[in-house]
């Protein structure tokens, strides 16, 4: 019988290394590129820090639009008045004894 001379080239070797190569690239990437993993936990902790801006502002605002038809031509609320008129402008009733 005669010997099968088999040579291997590195041509498999270089195969394997260029896709071990490529899968950790495209690892690295998925778990923190630009739209990885870690950016996302980001972005949706940053939404939800908005979310909370947002109610916070949009009870503010309620309560400004309150106050605000109260003191309107419509609407006036005596007691708002002189609680603003206190607050603001510093004025007090002659029969009064402010504390500091």
């Amino acid at each position: 019988m005669s010997a099968v001379n088999t040579q291997r080239g590195f041509g498999g070797l270089i195969y394997l290394a260029l896709a071990g190569i490529l899968g950790l690239y495209f690892t690295f990437a998925a778990v923190q590129g630009d739209y990885g993993m870690f950016a996302r936990v980001a972005i949706n902790a940053e939404a939800e820090s908005l979310r909370v801006e947002r109610d916070k502002l949009t009870a503010e605002l309620g309560e400004m639009q309150n106050l605000t038809h109260r003191l309107s031509d419509d609407y006036l609320d005596l007691d708002l008045l002189d609680q603003q008129t206190r607050d603001v402008l510093g004025y007090m009733r002659s029969d009064e004894i402010a504390i500091r």
